[in-house]
């Protein structure tokens, strides 16, 4: 039986005012547990992709369906509901944290943008911060008590605050070390298990897609030029680009990779 498809997009594209196309004509599906990796160089669109998915901007044409729902057709209303099921985490993770709030204060805002600032007790939040692996102390420090890779799991909690399905991973360990950002990309396969989260992750390394996700779509001059099974993309490429980007990504070295859980 083929697996749901959670979201799907169709013909998305955004041109800017100076009549630059950054996204052009991208289509593809995301199946509901599935890990869809979007890879391409810098400036290839996809980030640009991501955020209209969240329709954090608005694309120039195309269409996209969330678990039958028209995103682009959603009023401010059923938007505000639908991004409780719909989280990104951020490639800087400290750009991401507002400086002056505690951490605290930081994991209890996804609540009270919602309505439910009652439910974010201290217990919860605890909880929150346990599931990424950080003691409860850390509620009463500043981001900047923290090293990057715990910022990053400071993210990871605030966007899973709300329990959604779908979550876009815009390049979330590009700016950490190798070996802290295995740590991380263990955290969200672990994560992804727990709560059968949905991801895009969003990457320029494919050794690192190859080993998190089920299927990847490469981009270029943003366009999709080559969609399919990781394993199968990465083992025989059919893209010329493709096959530049794995001659380009040095492989993971084994004594420092994310480990299998």
């Amino acid at each position: 039986m083929a697996a749901e498809v959670l979201l799907e997009a169709r013909g998305l594209s955004k041109e800017y005012s100076a009549g630059t196309r950054v996204v052009d004509d991208v289509s593809f599906t995301i199946a509901r547990g599935e890990t869809l990796g979007l890879v391409g160089e810098s400036g290839s669109g996809k980030s640009t992709v991501a955020r209209m998915l969240l329709r954090l901007i608005e694309p120039s044409a195309g269409s996209l369906q969330y678990n039958g729902i028209d995103l682009l057709a959603a009023g401010p209303l059923q938007l505000r509901s639908m991004r409780r099921r719909m989280q990104i985490v951020f490639q800087d993770p400290f750009a991401a944290l507002n400086p002056r709030m505690r951490v605290r204060e930081i994991l209890a805002e996804p609540f009270r943008i919602h309505g439910e600032s009652h439910s974010a007790t201290e217990g919860r939040l605890a909880a929150m911060l346990h599931e990424v692996d950080l003691e409860p102390e850390a509620l009463n420090r500043f981001p900047h008590e923290f090293s990057g890779g715990q910022r990053q799991r400071i993210n990871i909690a605030r966007a899973l605050a709300l329990k959604p399905e779908f979550v876009v991973l815009d390049e979330p360990v590009s700016a950490l070390d190798v070996s802290v950002g295995a740590q991380v990309v263990n955290l969200l396969k672990e994560l992804q298990r727990t709560y059968g989260l949905t991801y895009l992750f969003i990457s320029h390394s494919m050794p690192l897609v190859r080993y998190l996700c089920d299927r990847v779509a490469v981009m270029r001059h943003g366009r999709i030029v080559e969609i399919g099974n990781c394993v199968e993309v990465c083992d025989s490429p059919t893209h010329e680009y493709t096959r530049g980007l794995i001659a380009a990504t040095p492989e993971i070295p084994h004594s420092i990779s994310p480990n299998p859980m």
